[in-house]
């Protein structure tokens, strides 16, 4: 499936509650001047965004869906439309420069389309200097304009600007319609069901772990540390060499951590959480919930000397040896 194909919100994945927001407000002709969408990221809030821009300027809407045909929806569809705007982080960083560029563009009228459409992405992204340029923008908003705001929702965004915004929220979709994304994407039905697992519901997170190592690296670690065959002091050697290959993730190291704790989670839960392994693999380590939640904090510790730019291969080494 091409991402850019679906403009009707009916065809989205989830979110339902989002829907049904966005379509009252279509159908009653009640628009405010700006939405912030908030949910974890990779779930589809840029995708409601290109939908609700497509279905205001379509030349030929059916109730509250875009038509798909019209010239606007087609060029909705090819990323080619004028008066749809994306402004994403760059280097990390919505900067200010570019929110006082945007207030500029604002003054002029849409280019051909009722309303001006502009997806701010990852607003939690920008500084202080940069979120108050934009708060400006909100409080006189110039005729003809729509801004949506995406914010991860764990992130701090500034209440000012939240409470310029009608909120929408969003969350990470089910299992089956993350792997039904996953399978339209291109990948295999027998690995969609992990990823969709891996990510938590999150299609864009889990195609994000399907072109790098960590799943691949994640399954090794999980097998070894619940081998009850291995020794930490005999295979010392083996483990040192997991632990420089999960430094090697570098900036992937985060979310990496983040699918060990979705391992022992599982454990937790009383779930198996351990990938497939070779035939005839033998049995497997059990721990009792102690020694889980120990496992947890342990993650924690190995999160937070990340955070302090302690050395990658020293956190990872002291990690492995926690969790055995």
């Amino acid at each position: 499936m091409n991402e850019h194909s679906t403009l009707s919100l009916a065809e989205l994945y989830g979110h339902d509650k989002a829907r049904r927001m966005l379509s009252r407000s279509l159908a009653a002709g009640r628009i405010p001047h700006a939405y912030l969408f908030r949910g974890p990221d990779g779930v589809g809030k840029k995708r409601f965004a290109k939908g609700l821009a497509a279905a205001l300027n379509c030349r030929d809407r059916r109730g509250t869906e875009a038509c798909g045909l019209c010239p606007s929806c087609r060029k909705f569809r090819s990323l080619n439309h004028p008066d749809f705007v994306v402004i994403s982080p760059e280097k990390g960083v919505i900067k200010i420069d570019r929110i006082r560029q945007l207030g500029q563009e604002l003054t002029y009228p849409p280019y051909e389309s009722k309303i001006r459409v502009v997806v701010l992405e990852d607003v939690h992204t920008m500084r202080r200097e940069a979120a108050n340029s934009l708060l400006k923008t909100l409080e006189e908003p110039p005729a003809d304009n729509l801004l949506i705001l995406t914010a991860e929702s764990s992130r701090e965004v500034l209440p000012t600007l939240v409470s310029r915004c009608q909120v929408v929220p969003f969350a990470g979709l089910s299992l089956a319609d993350t792997a039904a994304i996953l399978i339209a994407h291109g990948v295999a039905p027998d690995a969609a069901p992990l990823l969709a697992r891996l990510s938590e519901g999150s299609p864009g997170r889990a195609l994000l772990l399907q072109h790098t190592e960590m799943v691949a690296l994640w399954q090794e670690v999980v097998r070894v540390l619940s081998d009850p065959g291995v020794d930490p002091d005999r295979d010392v050697g083996h483990l040192l060499r997991l632990a420089e290959a999960m430094a090697g993730l570098k900036d992937d190291l985060p979310p990496f951590f983040g699918l060990l704790k979705i391992w022992v989670r599982d454990l937790l839960l009383g779930e198996d959480g351990v990938p497939p392994g070779p035939p005839g693999e033998g049995r497997r380590k059990s721990w009792n919930s102690a020694q889980l939640f120990a496992k947890l904090q342990a993650i924690g510790r190995a999160e937070t000397e990340l955070a302090r730019n302690c050395n990658k291969n020293l956190v990872c080494e002291v990690l492995l040896f926690g969790l055995q």
